[in-house]
């Protein structure tokens, strides 16, 4: 990426805090993320405070493009998932 600098000073973000950033950025509230993902606001709202704590195994899959494309479409990224 040309113009692309790495950052001087690394910040550590809890994984609640890195949660709630990528919402806000997507311009998402709570409530909307929920409708969105299926997962229950109150869940989303104990994630971004640190009352749950997400491991590897069991934390729901919700990358950054997944999020970007929920607020492009403003529909779930799970629309037409069979499971």
């Amino acid at each position: 990426m040309k113009g692309f600098r790495p950052a001087k000073k690394r910040v550590e973000v809890p994984v609640g805090e890195s949660f709630r950033i990528v919402r806000e950025l997507q311009d998402l509230s709570q409530s909307q993320l929920s409708e969105l993902t299926g997962i229950p606001q109150a869940t989303i709202s104990a994630i971004e405070n640190g009352r749950v704590n997400l491991q590897t195994n069991r934390s729901p899959t919700l990358p950054v493009s997944t999020l970007t494309r929920c607020r492009r479409r403003r529909q779930s990224p799970y629309a037409g998932i069979v499971q």
